[in-house]
């Protein structure tokens, strides 16, 4: 009888074999790329930049640093993981061609973030075709969100400056199409800025409107079918005006600042006037109540605007501020929507808050850091990291379904993408085998069918 030492086995560990593939899950994301035509997409826009006899194609090492960041790197070198596996990934450039092809591009400016794009915005058309009833604008609406994020800078870096946290780095505003309760989020609009940037910037705003929209479909920007929601970073009067321009028909729910008017107003509505405000299920809210104010308060606003406040008893240990009233916490927002319970509204500017977990991913794939020190090559950075944010949301809305579907990138990274595998050759074809005892591995099976039965491109 043999007597064991410790708690786990013990495994001899050889370092040269064959046939073996880590990161096999991460076929999921090729199969996405192939069935959507991202690749002939980027290849196609990037052609312009492709030198004569050139090896290897712009559009594939664009799109391999964004796999490889969707992956968990964060930075270009990390596309190695890839070229380690040639069976899965294909041939991969080099460090110093892939850093090359950055340089190049950002000297080329807003020409080559134009072209990343435009081919973006076309894919993105086509996949939200391939998801139908799945996809995040199957009713004919589409939100987006804007926000800000604060990109924290370890060393010297073009236009890295001090935040309003008292930070040092870069302040970009970011926009996202909101998937709602069944999914997660795409990135539509991604504007580097320097890290003294303010937040209620109107310029910037209207810059990463335009860029979002610019991301949808045609038939989103009309007939107020697309929704544009920010805190009260976009609560400006010219961006407001912006957003309420004859002919742009869009709609809007944007967070206003309590300024010393509203509050006036606020204590002016009468108590019978409050209502309830609402929980997701339809349930009330405990210590909620919403108003909509009228009167002087809306003077010089735009037309058609609504402007509706929300008082609520703050969290324990919550700092007050003055512009409570009654011990209650005040705030607002406005917007041009006419139809709906004003309970409803609310509740639909509330949600506005799952930006945070778009940015939190966000961070999670590429935007803790931003690697390089050139302005223009980090703002290529900020597309790189949309193409992984684009595949992470993608390849859940196309072939994931029930509770996988709403899983955060660390969880797919975890049981999806690391899942080890074995090729194995047979009758001329190339099969990934995958471990049976993994518990997620009928997860990945299933996904791959639902990919493979998807009409091809073109």
């Amino acid at each position: 009888m043999k007597k064991r030492i410790g708690c786990y086995p013990r495994v001899r560990v050889e370092g040269c074999s064959r046939g073996v593939v880590s990161q096999a899950g991460a076929v999921l994301l090729v199969e996405t790329v192939r069935r959507c035509g991202l690749d002939t997409a980027i290849s196609a826009a990037l052609a312009p930049w492709r030198k004569p006899r050139a090896v290897h194609d712009p559009g594939q090492i664009l799109l391999d640093v964004a796999l490889a960041v969707a992956l968990g790197g964060d930075c270009l070198s990390d596309v190695g993981m890839l070229r380690s596996e040639p069976d899965v990934f294909g041939t991969v450039a080099s460090d110093p061609t892939v850093s090359r092809l950055i340089a190049t591009l950002a000297r080329s400016g807003p020409k080559a973030l134009a072209a990343i794009r435009s081919a973006r915005a076309e894919v993105r058309e086509r996949v939200w075709q391939l998801a139908g009833t799945r996809s995040s604008a199957a009713d004919g609406q589409a939100t987006v969100d804007i926000d800000g994020v604060l990109v924290i800078a370890h060393s010297e870096k073009q236009d890295a400056a001090p935040t309003w946290k008292k930070s040092f780095g870069h302040h970009p505003l970011l926009a996202f199409v909101d998937h709602g309760q069944q999914g997660s989020g795409e990135p539509v609009a991604a504007l580097l800025r320097a890290g003294n940037a303010g937040s209620n910037t109107v310029a910037d705003h209207i810059e990463a409107a335009r860029i979002a929209l610019a991301q949808l479909p045609r038939l989103l920007r009309r007939g107020r079918q697309t929704l544009i929601r920010t805190d009260s970073g976009g609560g400006t009067h010219e961006f407001v005006n912006w957003l309420s321009t004859p002919g742009r028909w869009l709609s809007y729910s944007v967070g206003m600042t309590i300024t010393d008017a509203i509050h006036q107003a606020v204590l002016t509505v009468p108590a019978s006037v409050w209502t309830p405000a609402i929980e997701p299920d339809g349930q009330v809210r405990d210590g909620a109540w919403v108003a909509e104010l009228a009167g002087d308060v809306l003077k010089g606003r735009p037309s058609g605007m609504r402007l509706i406040v929300r008082k609520e008893r703050p969290h324990p240990g919550a700092q007050l501020r003055f512009t409570d009233v009654d011990g209650n916490r005040l705030t607002c927002f406005a917007t041009n929507t006419a139809e709906g319970v004003m309970a409803e509204l609310e509740l639909r500017h509330r949600r506005r808050a799952r930006c945070e977990d778009r940015i939190r991913t966000a961070r999670a794939t590429g935007l803790r850091n931003l690697p390089l020190h050139d302005f223009a090559q980090n703002q290529l950075w900020l597309e790189i990291v949309s193409l992984a944010l684009d595949l992470l949301a993608w390849m859940p809305m196309l072939a994931l379904t029930g509770a996988a579907r709403r899983w955060e990138v660390k969880k797919l990274r975890l049981r999806l993408f690391s899942t080890a595998g074995q090729l194995v050759t047979t009758g001329r074809r190339c099969r990934l085998r995958l471990a049976h005892t993994w518990p997620w591995t009928d997860v990945i099976t299933d996904a791959l069918d639902r990919l493979q039965i998807l009409p091809n491109p073109g």
